[in-house]
């Protein structure tokens, strides 16, 4: 057993491990901190919607770990497994323990397909397909379709980057379409909530998109079950279908489709089952379910919903004052992406140097901001950037560039450049050096 004390101990070598440890080392070179974390790879994931569209190289989304952990951070090659807040300890599957002053928590969220029954068999294989988990297969599932019915699906759970699961429907609308397939295929998007988008002027503009490209949305639905042998996907109604009359398939009579669940109806086939309604497909991309990992839900740091408790302005966790936590595994009610990460990093950053100097938080506070690069098409993008009260806030710094110029809550060429190109340099050369942008 190893015994190692560090002043600041990172649990994750994700964005927010990488961009928090940078930064204190860039501010104070004299810390000492340790970063857990078992991989050897770092991925950009936010182009792995392009890698499945075959417009990035998967390649370019990848480095080694030891090549962005910052210079003078130890880096500690185990999985952290169970953490004793009150003895400010962390014991990793290896039974080394690590003791810290500060403890930043960070190691992002599992992919947990076996919270759809069938998931688990069906992931990655034949028609099924999913740019969370291999980008490449979706690359090959779509250039094998041949028409019929394209499913396009996301799962109740949070999950990274709410938009991701439109975008590659987007992509394959227009490859359909320069492949001369789209005349014979009906794209299907289901989803558990009632709206396109959590913002509504970028929900307006996403159903703008989504009637030019001749999209069937059908809300309320949740996904429950796969079976990829008959290739259906079931799914309940989270609509309460008792009141009101709700119907949720035509029968040959348009007219009383309940419009809350459709939009842009296609007569695809569906089975009923009991209450569960199972949409037939020939090709499927989905966004798998997604938790906490297991020893962040099983650990006195977790909230009741099993992601890390901590205040929604500072960071700082709800009960230990020297932990935070921040990016994906937190509690905080935002969308989980890297740009919300690009926010909380130097607030957290900024509190613990405060708390090491002073004793006393900083007074700078986070305020929700998260960006969801919205890709509508080939060369086409909506960049939606809000906070915790959803409203739409393009952020200022971002703004100084010549590409941002505009309104960018409606498709443009120019935001697609932001994505494809400037996106993914900002990662690698400003925020994992550390650099705030």
């Amino acid at each position: 057993m190893i015994l190692k004390h560090f002043q600041i101990l990172v649990i994750g070598g994700g964005t927010a491990g990488i961009m928090v440890s940078s930064m204190l080392k860039r501010k104070k070179s004299s810390l000492n901190i340790g970063l857990i974390e078992p991989a050897e790879k770092h991925y950009y994931q936010p182009a792995w919607t392009l890698v499945g569209a075959n417009t990035y190289n998967f390649e370019n989304t990848v480095k080694p770990m030891a090549s962005v952990i910052p210079k003078g951070v130890e880096w500690i090659k185990e999985f952290a497994d169970k953490f004793e807040p009150e003895n400010n300890t962390v014991i990793t599957k290896e039974g080394n323990e690590f003791t810290y002053d500060y403890l930043v928590v960070s190691p992002g969220l599992k992919i947990a397909p076996e919270l759809v029954e069938g998931l688990q068999e069906a992931m990655d294989k034949g028609v099924v397909c999913s740019n969370y988990t291999n980008p490449a297969h979706t690359w090959e599932t779509l250039k094998k379709f041949k028409g019929g019915t394209a499913l396009f699906t996301q799962p109740a759970t949070p999950i990274k980057c709410g938009g991701a699961p439109q975008k590659i429907m987007y992509l394959a609308d227009e490859h359909f379409r320069k492949t001369h397939l789209r005349e014979h295929t009906d794209i299907v998007f289901a989803l558990p909530g009632g709206s396109i988008f959590g913002v509504k002027v970028i929900a307006d503009t996403l159903m703008d998109v989504i009637g030019k490209k001749d999209i069937n949305v059908r809300f309320f639905h949740k996904l429950v079950k796969v079976d990829a042998d008959k290739k259906i996907a079931w799914y309940a109604i989270e609509k309460d279908l008792s009141s009101g009359g709700c119907v949720t398939l035509a029968d040959g009579d348009e007219a009383s489709l309940d419009k809350d669940i459709q939009y842009n109806y296609k007569d695809v086939k569906v089975s009923i089952k009991g209450d569960l309604y199972g949409i037939h497909f020939d090709m499927m991309h989905l966004a798998p379910p997604q938790s906490a990992p297991d020893f962040i839900r099983n650990s006195s740091l977790a909230s009741e919903t099993g992601w890390v408790d901590v205040n929604s302005k500072t960071m700082q966790h709800a009960k230990f004052s020297n932990v935070f936590s921040l990016g994906d595994v937190s509690n905080l009610p935002t969308s989980k992406t890297g740009a919300a990460i690009r926010k909380q990093a130097p607030i957290v950053v900024a509190n613990i140097l405060k708390l090491i100097k002073n004793n006393i938080l900083s007074t700078k506070e986070y305020t929700g901001y998260t960006s969801c690069p919205l890709v509508t098409g080939y060369g086409k993008m909506v960049l939606a950037e809000f906070d915790y009260e959803k409203v739409f806030q393009p952020d200022p710094k971002l703004k100084q560039f010549p590409l941002m110029v505009g309104d960018s809550s409606k498709e443009h060429w120019r935001l697609w450049i932001l994505k494809k190109y400037l996106l993914p340099y900002l990662y690698w050369n400003k925020m994992m050096k550390g650099i705030e942008v």
